[in-house]
């Protein structure tokens, strides 16, 4: 199997080819309902970036929970035992979400509600200032689930220059939009964020599954960390992106 395979279809018909008990780690950044289209930055379009937008809006919470899960059910059978699951979130859905995977998955199965904190972004004069996504971890059997805890820097003085387990607060900057790893694709995330949860949640040599790859973050994340990836997405301008930062 090559390191990495990048296809475009929706997540639901990606799901229908896979191999029975292939994938170690699904994660999934899925559109976030957020009511609007999102889209490719005038500023990145005018730097000769990758120019792309995608619909971003369902007439409900409830329409939006059942859309994803109709396509996690589809991915179950392709799931090892051992496997994880990452669902990429924000305010907006996390609570619909975490029900849905609940159902799905078995809440004895709940890992983790990560925190990932990025500092970037607006603020409003009537709620505070919202600067941080939710994803979402469990495994499809929690005792049979594998795990590499990642470290970070420690940050007392009585651990000055050594490092410790990371907690569920991921505190990694966004990309700012005249990053050099920034391809120009909206709601693009930093391959920092990506390669620390692969290298925590899939073991080496598995088999992680992006099946709302975007940009191909995460599948280039997989492939630097010696894993195998898949990536589906539904835009041409996506699978283009991917395939071009895997060299494919």
């Amino acid at each position: 199997m090559p390191e990495a395979t990048v296809t475009q279809c929706d997540w639901l018909n990606g799901a229908m080819t896979l191999p029975r008990a292939c994938v170690d780690l699904l994660y999934a950044d899925p559109p976030f309902n957020t009511g609007s289209a999102k889209g490719t930055p005038a500023r990145a379009v005018s730097l000769g970036r990758t120019r792309a937008a995608y619909a971003d809006a369902w007439d409900s919470p409830q329409e939006h929970a059942a859309w994803l899960r109709e396509r996690l059910v589809a991915t179950l059978p392709a799931l090892k035992p051992s496997a994880s699951v990452l669902i990429h979130c924000d305010w907006r859905s996390c609570h619909h979400l975490r029900l849905v995977l609940d159902d799905v998955l078995g809440a004895k199965n709940f890992v983790n509600h990560l925190v990932w904190q990025y500092g970037l972004g607006g603020s409003s004069p009537r709620t505070f200032a919202r600067k941080h996504d939710d994803i979402l971890l469990y495994r499809v059997d929690f005792a049979r689930g594998w795990f590499d805890a990642p470290r970070v820097p420690a940050t007392s003085n009585r651990m000055k220059g050594q490092t410790k387990k990371a907690t569920d607060v991921l505190d990694i900057p966004s990309l700012n939009n005249m990053s050099r790893e920034r391809t120009g694709y909206p709601t693009q995330k930093p391959l920092a964020l990506l390669d620390v949860l692969v290298r925590a949640c899939c073991p080496p040599g598995g088999l992680v599954l992006d099946p709302c790859c975007g940009s191909g973050t995460t599948l280039v994340a997989a492939v630097a960390a010696e894993r195998l990836a898949v990536g589906f997405d539904i835009s041409a301008e996506a699978i283009r992106t991917a395939r071009r930062r895997l060299g494919a």
